[in-house]
């Protein structure tokens, strides 16, 4: 994971200056959605033990030998009933694993069958909600399998491959890997073209990824600077935030700084501070801060675009957060108050207010 940089003037170092808090932007990956499956009669009774036994140990060892059948109906049951098995009880994922349903799982992935490869994916994603499975899934070779079915699998499958990587990637040695694989355009295509889920799990997927500086600079290859700049100025897309946070990593890299003003983002971080919501407010001033550290050009570009009065509001009414972020009043330079520490450290505004 990469360090927020310091920022230092006039002899006092600002080391906080991070977007904060996003455990409520980004909740966890969801399992998967119970109750879609028609069943016949014998097949609900079977469905209804696999959810509700206490003692399940010989059911999963019948349904992982079942994963194996030569019969795609039984696989695709067990498959479902296994999924189900590990979705409504969370003490049976360890004993599904080590009953050895893993790697039977994986070989799901790769079936032509666009049904049963979304039963395995959707497996594999409510195993890797017990941590203790993240290793062995993907050290049985889960990642490249996952990857697959993002890229080929029906919508389900693919949002549903999104957070089984998400879980994996949780594990630091995995995003590397994950990464490799070629998920990063898959996933920035789903953040683009999916629905309102597939676009959550894959902007969570990306900011989980992106602490690694490799990744960042795939995802910007991929082409993330325009649906995140999109979903940012879309304040009905209920992905401001999340889109927002996932941008807040990215800018550690001159890459991302460049892409973000090319595709139009100075704009719509000003639009934010000016209406969006306090922790709106407090991830853009976090990410201009970033972007006008070094570059003259973009400093004169975030102040053409009306970010001062904004920017003073909040050094005002802000949260304490935001105030930190914005507000600089040293006892040599009170002159400068109210005016915002953003405009003398970042904007190189000293002179401009004096």
């Amino acid at each position: 994971m990469e360090n927020h940089k310091s920022f230092t003037y006039m002899g006092r170092t600002f080391s906080d200056l991070s977007v904060g808090d996003n455990s409520t932007a980004f909740s966890d990956c969801n399992s998967d959605r119970s109750g879609e499956f028609p069943t016949t009669s014998s097949q609900s009774r079977r469905l209804l033990l696999a959810c509700a036994s206490d003692n399940s140990d010989e059911l999963i060892h019948q349904l992982v030998s079942d994963l194996q059948s030569c019969s795609i109906e039984e696989q695709k049951q067990a498959a479902m009933e296994i999924r189900l098995l590990a979705k409504n009880k969370p003490e049976n994922r360890l004993k599904i694993a080590e009953a050895g349903a893993v790697k039977p799982l994986i070989s799901l992935l790769s079936s032509s069958d666009l049904q049963l490869q979304e039963y395995g994916v959707t497996a594999i994603l409510n195993l890797s909600l017990c941590d203790e499975n993240k290793e062995l899934i993907a050290s049985s070779g889960a990642i490249k399998p996952l990857v697959r079915a993002l890229r080929i699998g029906n919508p389900t499958a693919k949002e549903n491959a999104a957070c089984a990587l998400l879980r994996l990637s949780q594990v630091e040695e995995n995003k590397m890997a994950i990464g490799r694989s070629g998920a990063i355009p898959l996933l920035v295509n789903l953040l683009e073209n999916g629905g309102f889920r597939g676009k959550k799990d894959a902007s969570t997927a990306l900011y989980t990824l992106c602490s690694v500086k490799e990744n960042k600079i795939r995802a910007v290859h991929a082409g993330i600077m325009k649906p995140l700049v999109e979903l940012m100025a879309d304040f009905g897309s209920n992905m401001v935030d999340k889109s927002a946070y996932v941008l807040s990593v990215l800018v550690s890299v001159p890459e991302a700084r460049t892409a973000l003003v090319e595709e139009g983002g100075i704009p719509v971080l000003v639009e934010i501070i000016e209406v969006g919501s306090q922790r709106q407010k407090e991830i853009a001033v976090a990410i201009l801060l970033q972007i006008c550290e070094d570059s003259v050009t973009y400093r004169t570009m975030v102040a053409r675009e009306g970010a001062i009065p904004p920017l003073v509001a909040l050094s005002q009414s802000g949260t304490n957060r935001a105030k930190q972020k914005v507000t600089y009043p040293p006892p040599t330079v009170q002159q400068l108050q109210p005016f915002p520490f953003f405009l003398s450290l970042s904007l190189g505004f000293v002179s401009l207010v004096a």
